[in-house]
């Protein structure tokens, strides 16, 4: 068997699908984007297919290989976002080919369903009640917000008293009948982040992500010292290198590599042994479509140390398409008590609308997030 093509598709809301064709009329999809840089990561992806196309698709590591070391220029969020996909697609190819889910071919299950956890609210946390009992409503009791809005590199006790505010009322309303984690999206710069988590403290989040950017981490361990609040971070992580120096220093409780940017679900399973091997979870970042969600899924099950999974059914930015809309077996992607049980046909086990793929991807936006600034003019981290 010989791979043919490798064909892209931009899609609503901020996705990218990638198919692996091959000479037996097997084919595979995945998911390789950078949100707001789809196109840039489509050139990357046009650019290494000519390392793909006339190769066998059974030999994931040393297609792997060559897409990461046959260039003298590696790593970063482009790259390893088109690797994550072609990396995906090569799994899919082989579960079908052996009939088999991925997850078995990783070893098999270590766990009979997984905990899944839903975004709420938006870009700026505000009537996040009426939105959690609506997910509430449909199973799910674990979520993840947005811990704060901009905030300057040193900011006033208004601001910090806003973002604790949101969460005094989601503790009040619901007690610890719900978990949730708070994520700082890089919004906090080292000097803010010890003072609000220390306001946030008494409210027992389930975790704290992205307390400052990842080009900051050596303030993690500093952070993590001051606080019981487990520290995540990740998704601006891009190889099992950039962790080695994470996990290294220490300080962060969870990992959070998104297998659509970091190197895919080859790259990923290493990151969660690596992890493992520091008493680190895993929780993969997966704000993105169904088979970024399915190939986080196929390492969770393999991976004693995940926790629980990120999911973007509902999320604020799916503006034109959700979760499902391109898949045809929905049924296989539903939702227990908040947990999701492991896929079940070969591959990925994702069965792609083709022809709906097709007909979007001629209209599809291109999708950039908001640029925020500050009070004084000087751009904030959004």
């Amino acid at each position: 068997m010989k791979i043919t093509k490798l064909s892209t598709y931009r899609l609503a809301p901020r996705w990218m699908f990638l198919k692996i064709e091959t000479d037996e009329g097997v084919s595979g999809w995945g998911e390789p984007v950078i949100e707001g840089r789809a196109r840039t990561v489509q050139a990357a992806v046009d650019e290494l297919s000519e390392y793909v196309v006339g190769q066998d698709p059974s030999r994931i590591n040393d297609i792997w290989q060559t897409l990461y070391r046959g260039g003298f220029y590696r790593g970063g969020p482009i790259l390893m976002s088109a690797i994550a996909g072609i990396d995906q697609a090569l799994w899919d190819i082989k579960g079908k080919v052996l009939g088999a889910p991925v997850y078995a071919l990783l070893g098999g299950l270590v766990r009979d369903r997984m905990k899944m956890y839903s975004w709420v609210g938006g870009d700026r946390p505000a009537d996040v009640i009426s939105n959690i009992r609506k997910l509430q409503a449909i199973g799910f009791d674990t979520f993840k917000l947005n811990g704060c809005e901009e905030m300057g590199l040193i900011d006033n006790s208004r601001t910090v008293d806003a973002a604790v505010a949101v969460v005094s009322e989601i503790r009040a309303e619901f007690g610890n009948t719900i978990e949730f984690g708070l994520d700082f999206h890089g919004r906090v710069a080292a000097p803010m982040a010890r003072v609000l988590i220390k306001e946030l403290e008494p409210y027992r989040p389930l975790f704290i992500e992205e307390p400052v950017l990842a080009e900051q981490a050596e303030y993690y361990p500093r952070l993590a010292e001051m606080t019981h609040i487990p520290i995540a971070a990740g998704e601006r992580m891009f190889s099992r290198f950039d962790f080695k120096r994470v996990l290294v220093n220490g300080g962060i409780s969870i990992v959070q590599p998104d297998l659509s940017h970091a190197g895919g679900i080859t790259e990923c399973h290493k990151i969660a042994a690596m992890a493992e091997a520091f008493d680190v979870g895993f929780a993969p970042h997966c704000p993105l479509g169904p088979l970024a969600l399915a190939s986080c899924l196929h390492v969770d099950f393999v991976a004693r140390n995940a926790v629980f999974q990120e999911q973007s059914m509902g999320i604020h930015y799916n503006q034109g398409a959700e979760l499902l809309d391109y898949v045809l077996n929905r049924g296989d992607f539903q939702f227990h008590d908040g947990y999701m049980l492991p896929p079940t046909k070969p591959g990925l086990g994702v069965e792609i609308n083709e022809a709906l793929v097709e007909e979007r991807s001629k209209t599809a936006p291109d999708w950039r997030n908001p640029v925020w600034r500050h009070a004084d003019g000087a751009v904030a981290e959004w």
